[in-house]
């Protein structure tokens, strides 16, 4: 796991940059993506601190703040935290461990995490969801995007820089599986084809809730 953490780490690390270049303004050429962002923005909207996982430059998290979410981001790499606190000024960005979260329970209204669960190996990907279940409140909210597909991808170039980086692909049902299993409730399940100048895979996205009450 360690080791696993420090080459995903490393390798956002060293493409920080040249990532938030490439990615800070894609949105606006996602309307799909930003319709599912609008509808997940005015579920939390008054529910508290949302945070976005993976949150890389903070272009999901710039989104919803802009909407009037009260946001924070999460990440791994300590560089691409460097470059979301440079890009948002007005929001908190922090290094962390989606596995291992510094955050109490029962402390968010919302977490969304976009294209992130793809780099958490399949056998902690329960454990991923249970981890944001319990700094969740009860009744809050869980958004995600991830590429369709089965198997894995490896990158040990990007952006010129060498990397190890794995990206796994999911299904729907395999990820709903797995918030089941985490004691979601609410799951809801959408697809897009992609877009023409993106990775060539169908985009999946997920609603899910927490239970509304404590047990």
């Amino acid at each position: 796991m360690a080791e696993h953490n420090a080459a995903l780490q490393s390798g956002y690390d060293r493409v920080a940059k040249d990532y938030a270049t490439e990615y800070f303004e894609e949105l606006k050429r996602k309307p799909f993506d930003c319709h599912l962002l609008d509808e997940f923005a005015e579920s939390v909207k008054g529910a508290g601190v949302v945070c976005e996982l993976g949150c890389g430059p903070g272009q999901v998290a710039r989104y919803l703040k802009d909407r009037g979410v009260d946001m924070r981001g999460i990440d791994l790499s300590a560089e691409m935290v460097k470059v979301a606190a440079r890009l948002n000024s007005d929001i908190t960005f922090t290094q962390g461990d989606m596995l291992a979260l510094d955050l109490p329970n029962d402390s968010l209204g919302g977490i969304v995490l976009f294209y992130s669960i793809i780099h958490i190996q399949r056998a902690n990907v329960t454990r991923a969801f249970q981890e944001m279940g319990r700094v969740l409140t009860p009744g809050g909210k869980l958004f995600l995007a991830f590429h369709s597909g089965e198997g894995e991808l490896h990158r040990d170039e990007w952006f010129g820089q060498p990397v190890s980086i794995d990206f796994r692909l999911f299904q729907g049902t395999e990820i709903a599986g797995y918030l089941e299993a985490a004691g979601f409730e609410e799951i809801r399940i959408l697809e897009r084809p992609p877009y023409e100048f993106e990775y060539p895979t169908d985009r999946i996205y997920c609603f899910a809730s927490t239970r509304g009450t404590s047990l």
